[in-house]
């Protein structure tokens, strides 16, 4: 089975992008560029070097399974990624590459572009899922319908508020993540030990150079301190989590002894290799997949919170590559419940159907009252 027929049908093109060999040499390139100019402007290095190492940076080709093969040697990406810059170098500007900075900086830096990259995407899709949501809560507010606990008739709703605490709980999860993200994904420069040394007492502002030129908040060093990626992945799973209770709901509603609410009709998707009547709720199924998987993922990364001293051994290495499932597993989820939320098929008369057969009367309480207090005040 090939990486793309195992990896595509559960994420995006556009988030595959983000985390591929390409994108990540891309991002530990300019690392090297950002910081050998911001080294030259604290006086730390030539600038001639920094020219050099710059144009380097921008024009290098690097076939990555040959520098995957030498990373897995090596134990981790920038030590042959740093020496094939520094073949190609002049003599000083060799000197000056990589200038107080270490293997797991670049690493890191690496990560958190990746992660507030794959965040922008994912944040379109799970607006488009939160609007979509509100108009269809406040459409049918007031429309009963029966409630159903532990799977069983309960009591009649407003088939709207069942929608609005979807939305309500994916968009909290969304704000969660935010400010995650915002938090966590900032710039890691602390050099061999993390005490910038070597930098002749400039280290601050390098660091506040390369950050400003990587796009990412300045930080003090955190090599050691993971509960920034231990935050963003399990923001990530919530935000999957959130969307799975939607898809749970979805398919249960879409059950042919059901029939409230069904998937879009979309060309390709929810058929049956062998029964060509069905319909089946693909996109919810994709979804819940991916919230079948994160915990475990996100269990991983808290596993690697007690890290050893001034840098860990194996634990922050194995986020990099749980933060990027978890970020393939989100776009997957949130672009096909982005579908399902734009095109939900809701069928009334079977809503009334269910409702008059629960013999339970149609009394849905303060149902419309609590889809606005749950929901966003209106724009306009």
């Amino acid at each position: 089975m090939s990486h793309l027929l195992r990896t595509r049908p559960a994420t995006t093109d556009a988030m595959l992008a983000v985390f591929d060999d390409n994108a990540t040499l891309r991002h530990a390139l300019a690392f090297e560029e950002k910081l050998a100019r911001a080294e030259a402007a604290e006086g730390l290095i030539g600038a001639a070097d920094a020219d050099a190492i710059a144009s380097l940076c921008d024009s290098i080709d690097i076939d990555p399974a040959a520098l995957a093969a030498e990373a897995a040697l090596a134990g981790t990406l920038a030590i042959p990624l740093v020496a094939r810059l520094r073949k190609a170098l002049p003599e000083t500007a060799a000197k000056a590459l990589h200038k107080g900075a270490t293997s797991q900086d670049v690493a890191d830096v690496v990560l958190v572009r990746q992660i507030r990259e794959g965040h922008t995407l994912l944040a379109a899709d799970l607006a488009r899922i939160a609007t979509a949501l509100a108009i269809l809560a406040r459409r049918h507010g007031a429309t009963p319908a029966i409630g159903r606990t532990l799977l069983q008739d309960a009591l009649p709703i407003g088939f709207g508020l069942r929608i609005a605490h979807w939305q309500a709980g994916i968009a909290a999860a969304t704000e969660r993540l935010g400010r995650e993200v915002e938090a966590g994904a900032i710039l890691q420069f602390g050099g061999a030990a993390g005490t910038r040394a070597g930098l002749a007492d400039k280290g601050a502002g390098v660091a506040a150079r390369l950050a400003a030129a990587l796009g990412l908040p300045d930080a003090a060093p955190w090599q050691a301190r993971r509960g920034g990626m231990a935050g963003i992945a399990s923001a990530l799973a919530i935000v999957i989590g959130t969307l799975g209770k939607m898809a749970r709901d979805v398919s249960l509603l879409a059950q042919n002894s059901v029939g409230e609410a069904r998937e879009p009709a979309v060309p390709g998707r929810g058929g049956s290799s062998a029964m060509a009547h069905k319909r089946n709720p693909t996109g919810c199924q994709i979804a819940l997949s991916a919230a079948l998987r994160a915990p475990g993922l996100v269990a991983g990364v808290l596993a690697g919170l007690p890290a050893e001293e001034e840098r860990g051994l194996g634990g922050w290495q194995a986020e990099g590559p749980a933060l990027a499932e978890l970020l393939l597993l989100a776009a997957g989820a949130a672009e096909a419940m982005a579908t399902v939320a734009e095109g939900l098929d809701i069928d009334e008369a079977a809503i009334a159907r269910n409702l008059a057969a629960a013999a339970l009367g149609s009394d849905i309480g303060e149902s419309e009252a609590l889809v606005e207090t749950l929901l966003p005040a209106p724009r306009g």
